[in-house]
């Protein structure tokens, strides 16, 4: 089995956090049913944007589990896990407060997004109240997501330019309770 990222843009019934993680929970159900599983579900603050991370066989299964709860999908990609160990997250996920998107530069290939990773990574001790806890990075090498736990958006902007990493986007997030 592989992770897949899943993205929405929820509509209006499905902005508030209880709607929501009703609907997560009616996807925990239905993945458990088909060999899959909701990992986590990290939702901006305003419930405008998901961003769901499902282990499943295939991107048709990711599409059908969320349609099943009226989750309407805008992407779904295969993505690998980095910083932070599948189990833990199951168990036990670290807190989430800020999710950096950067879309990954043309033809940057997975060897070279790790060994930068791997060298500019010790800079993230440079900005001490940034905690990174993990990257979801796409196998097509077209986006990452790396979550944070920092008390600002500034102080992420600092940690990102020390370890020479760009934004896209930032999203403060909240982090979407399901049931396992």
């Amino acid at each position: 089995m592989s992770l897949y990222l899943a993205e929405s843009v929820l509509p209006q019934n499905l902005r508030e956090k209880a709607t929501l993680e009703n609907a997560a929970e009616k996807v925990t159900i239905q993945a458990q049913n088909r060999n899959s599983a909701l990992i986590e579900v990290q939702a901006a603050d305003d419930l405008s944007r998901v961003f769901f991370i499902l282990e499943s066989d295939d991107q048709k299964t990711v599409r059908d589990l969320l349609a099943e709860s009226e989750i309407p999908v805008t992407l779904v990609k295969q993505v690998r896990l980095l910083g932070e160990e599948l189990e833990t997250i199951r168990q036990n996920p670290s807190e989430v407060k800020y999710l950096v998107e950067w879309n990954l530069p043309e033809g940057l290939t997975m060897d070279a997004y790790l060994k930068r990773k791997s060298e500019n990574s010790v800079h993230y001790a440079e900005v001490p109240e940034v905690t990174f806890q993990r990257t979801y990075v796409c196998e097509d090498m077209t986006k990452c997501l790396c979550l944070y736990e920092a008390p600002g958006k500034d102080s992420i902007y600092k940690a990102r330019d020390a370890v020479k990493a760009p934004v896209d986007a930032i999203t403060e997030t909240i982090r979407i309770s399901i049931n396992k």
